[in-house]
């Protein structure tokens, strides 16, 4: 029998933080999802929690209040528009040292692949993506 995480004295697997300042239940366009997510606004996430989170999406909507907290430049960090036509956006994702911009909502699919390979696809379902293989070309 394997031994726990917390037996083993691994710390258990981080949700993704999303960084977002609006109430809605999905501010930026991501479920559903099969990984964890915790929602915390821009004024109340801990240093621990965005340093420990495996992807950080912040919510266009929050850069001024994330910027108010001074926090680390890190890897995985996304910054996800709400608004196409703001062409602010690229700019302050490059001060903060974001990775990424995507646009909430439209098309999660390359959001949804960064996020598993953030948690190092623990939360993938491989029996419902591999039950149905594609038939053979030229069938």
């Amino acid at each position: 029998m394997s031994a726990s995480p917390q037996a083993s004295g691994e710390r258990p697997p981080e949700p993704v933080l999303v960084i977002s300042d609006r109430l809605d239940l999905d501010p930026v366009g991501l479920l559903p999802s099969a990984v964890p997510l915790r929602q915390l606004p821009s004024l109340l996430f801990t240093t621990a929690e965005y340093e420990h989170a495996p992807l950080v999406l912040l919510d266009d909507r929050a850069y001024t209040n994330f910027l108010l907290r001074h926090a680390p430049q890190r890897h995985g960090l996304i910054v996800v528009l709400a608004d196409p036509d703001d062409t602010t956006v690229h700019p302050r994702a490059m001060a903060i040292g974001a990775e990424a911009v995507v646009r909430a909502g439209r098309d999660p699919a390359w959001l949804h692949l960064r996020m598993h390979a953030a948690t190092d696809c623990r939360y993938a379902r491989w029996e419902t993506l591999l039950a149905d293989p594609p038939p053979p070309e030229g069938i």
